[in-house]
């Protein structure tokens, strides 16, 4: 419980850890509301770390329980945290879903609230739905931020921002890094809202939801100016767009892809605007947060 924060993000939130640049961390994550949790005797795995949280830690405005902060010495206003994704590993076997009236990409079509529990089966790295289908697991975890600017004051987990945040992309699995901007000294990052699979858009609201533990590697990157997060995997670049309105989302992770295609390479932004016509594609991350994803990705 002391470790956690639950549904909000804070510059002034006490670190949980203080680390130096280049050094790496092992992160245990929990989830679900319990409301939402499944029956003792369902034969699920409940973890005594989330029975505490629910029993201990006031929740905020949000559904989302962090792990954290770390801060990070050296890092500064302006400069970037560089999280490299190095392990991620399940810590339970099953997963949740819920849809809410009022919610979701087409919540007319669906006006009242459905949960459902979601076996996982470690072993052959598969989820299982009600009806028997077999969905290949990927987990990542959809919630990877910094602190907000301190002047913003406490912010919601819900909505992605500059910080980085609900960013649900499922892109960011083991093996990738995220760029995240620096807003605070000591950078304060947390993460959690693990994801045993989603697909993109995130369309009911939530994905197959889970507990996680992540090893992370932290390094502090000067000079960039990055405003907006950024990422890369093993096969591809990626930046980020996030507003209220899809299209202007859109056009924010073009721009920020022209101007890295054209600080790595020299070449001038009309070319690099065309390449992002014929080499990269635009992906809708989620469209249920309030603040929607569009994500940029370019071999």
């Amino acid at each position: 419980p002391e470790t956690v924060h639950w549904g909000y993000l804070d510059a002034t939130i006490k670190p949980a850890l203080t680390i130096d640049s280049g050094e790496r961390v092992t992160i245990e994550c929990a989830t679900c509301n319990p409301e939402w949790m499944p029956a003792k005797d369902s034969g699920f795995d409940i973890l005594p770390d989330i029975v505490e949280i629910h029993q201990k830690v006031k929740k905020g405005s949000g559904n989302h329980i962090f792990t954290g902060p770390v801060y990070i010495r050296g890092a500064a206003v302006g400069d970037v945290l560089e999280v490299k994704i190095l392990d991620i590993k399940l810590r339970q076997n099953w997963g949740w879903n819920v849809f809410r009236g009022y919610m979701g990409t087409i919540p007319e079509d669906f006006p009242y609230m459905k949960l459902t529990h979601v076996p996982l089966d470690l072993k052959a790295n598969v989820a299982t739905t009600a009806s028997g289908f077999k969905i290949p697991m990927a987990p990542f975890f959809g919630q990877l931020a910094v602190a907000p600017a301190a002047v913003f004051g406490r912010q919601n987990s819900k909505e992605p921002r500059e910080f980085g945040g609900n960013l649900d992309c499922k892109e960011l699995t083991a093996g990738s890094t995220i760029f995240l901007p620096v807003w605070n000294e000591g950078a304060l990052f947390s993460t959690g809202d693990g994801h045993a699979a989603q697909g993109d858009g995130e369309v009911d609201g939530t994905a197959i939801e889970t507990a996680l533990t992540g090893t992370f590697e932290f390094n502090v990157k000067k000079k960039l100016g990055w405003k907006m997060p950024r990422a890369e995997t093993s096969t591809h670049y990626i930046t980020f767009g996030l507003d209220t309105d899809l299209d202007d989302a859109a056009r924010q992770a073009l721009k920020e892809m022209i101007d890295w295609i054209v600080s790595m390479t020299g070449i001038h932004k009309d070319e690099a605007y065309a390449m992002c016509s014929f080499a990269g594609d635009l992906h809708v991350t989620q469209t249920v947060n309030n603040v929607k994803g569009v994500h940029a990705m370019i071999l």
